[in-house]
């Protein structure tokens, strides 16, 4: 597709304000929500954003925007910060594979708390979100996968996303709309060292990202401009921050027939997306031949570059390491049956099973998957068992990816799981039907905090 991409990609945006939804695909963006507050509720309770909270306490504004970490209506931009930084605590929000992009935290953050403050429709709102995705999405597939060497593509990315739902919320034309990408791409930050590295800071990247997306699309709905070539030019945000100017021809592939809210992943497991081929690979396993941990000598992993650059990890001292440990997220899946989170409460990290199984597990790199990243996420396992046995396993998918999708019973399961952490089963229950089945916006909601660190 010929022609500057910024301008196409805002075309796009604008002609999702009009163009029939199909039931598919609202359907496909019901399930994104829903999925979007699955990760919100437990990450409102704890973690990084009730500190953020607190020192944000006379900066929250008046306005008609749920932040639901601090259970009151505030101004919009504070909403997106706050519920950004929620949904991205523990891990579980979605993926976008083929961008290696988690597009819900920043993009439905930003949506949600604008279409409030704006008192907009339920159907606005969702075609908000559509537009965001559709954008994001094909950005981050221009800029992967040499992107993702120094750069949190959730936290740069996350910040044209919410820069488009903003700005469709608005009533931005297309033109518009171009200009609220460019303004946020002089916005969108977040570095690798703060994804892979200690600290908290890693969820707040996603709270940025919506919080400058919001003022990004306002800036633009007022008549603040940006320059056309913010994408793509000698000196714009692909060639500042990956190799060359961007593959455009593979971001805008297949625009107009497919969009990428209907191609999403929702996370399985509540760890990094890198190691779910491991957890799936060994679940198969052991339907094959069941085996626990105490039959296991060793288990080898090989894997794709990020399977070892972020997730080969021995040095678990916090529930935010662990979610980046194959080993870890290996003895917690034999251990407790699931990597959920349980997984990741204190008595799970201190338990001395779990610890010693670790060094049992070795992580490397193949090759051969490492070439199908970032479209594919496979593993190949190996596993030596006490007996002398070794069992073989290839797993060329992961468990809620496009091509092995959760159904929508498995996804309420999930649902129900993470908000019941958080709300009575009744609230959470109403919850879930407003999302999937009513006209109307979801509302405040009063999140009960609960006693368990996800540092």
């Amino acid at each position: 597709m010929s022609g500057n991409p910024l301008t196409i990609l805002a075309q796009a945006a604008e002609a999702w304000q009009t163009r029939p939804l199909t039931d598919a695909v609202e359907h496909d963006t019901r399930r994104a929500v829903l999925d979007w507050f699955a990760a919100l509720l437990p990450g409102c309770a704890e973690g990084p954003a009730l500190a953020l909270s607190r020192a944000l306490a006379t900066e929250r504004g008046a306005g008609e925007a749920a932040s639901y970490v601090e259970g009151q209506r505030v101004c919009a931009r504070h909403a997106a910060l706050m519920n950004g930084t929620a949904s991205h605590t523990v891990e579980f929000d979605d993926i976008f594979r083929d961008g290696g992009y988690h597009p819900g935290s920043p993009t439905i953050a930003a949506a949600l708390a604008v279409a409030q403050a704006e008192g907009a429709s339920a159907e606005a709102f969702h075609r908000a979100v559509i537009g965001g995705y559709e954008v994001g999405c094909r950005i981050a597939m221009a800029l992967q996968p040499s992107h993702y060497r120094n750069w949190h593509i959730t936290a740069t990315v996350g910040t044209m996303g919410a820069a488009v739902s903003t700005a469709m919320l608005k009533g931005c034309n297309a033109e518009q709309i171009a200009h609220a990408i460019a303004i946020s791409s002089s916005f969108a930050g977040g570095h690798q060292e703060n994804l892979q590295g200690e600290g908290q800071t890693k969820p707040m990247h996603c709270g940025h990202a919506a919080d400058a997306g919001v003022l990004a699309g306002l800036a633009a709905a007022e008549g603040v401009t940006g320059s056309p070539g913010s994408l793509d030019a000698a000196h714009g945000y692909a060639a500042a921050t990956s190799d060359g100017t961007g593959n455009w021809e593979a971001g805008l592939a297949g625009l107009g027939d497919w969009t990428p809210i209907s191609h999403m992943t929702f996370k399985n497991h509540g760890c990094c997306g890198h190691i779910f081929p491991t957890l799936d690979g060994i679940r198969a396993m052991q339907v094959k031949q069941p085996f626990g941990p105490e039959d296991v000598e060793r288990i080898e992993v090989s894997g794709y570059g990020p399977t070892v650059s972020i997730c080969d990890r021995m040095d678990v001292n916090t529930a935010r390491d662990a979610r980046f440990s194959v080993q870890y997220c290996t003895a917690a899946l034999l251990h407790l049956g699931g990597v959920r989170l349980a997984a990741f409460t204190p008595e799970a990290l201190n338990r001395a099973d779990l610890r010693a199984f670790m060094s049992r597990v070795s992580v490397t790199e193949d090759a051969e998957i490492a070439a199908a990243y970032p479209v594919k996420r496979q593993a190949r396992l190996k596993i030596i068992l006490k007996s002398g046995q070794a069992l073989e396993q290839f797993q060329p998918t992961r468990k809620g990816d496009p091509d092995d999708p959760l159904t929508d019973a498995e996804l309420f399961e999930k649902y129900d799981e993470l908000a019941r952490e958080v709300l009575p089963p009744e609230t959470a229950d109403d919850l879930r039907k407003i999302i999937m089945t009513s006209d109307v916006l979801p509302g405040l909601l009063a999140v009960t905090p609960v006693r368990r660190s996800i540092a």
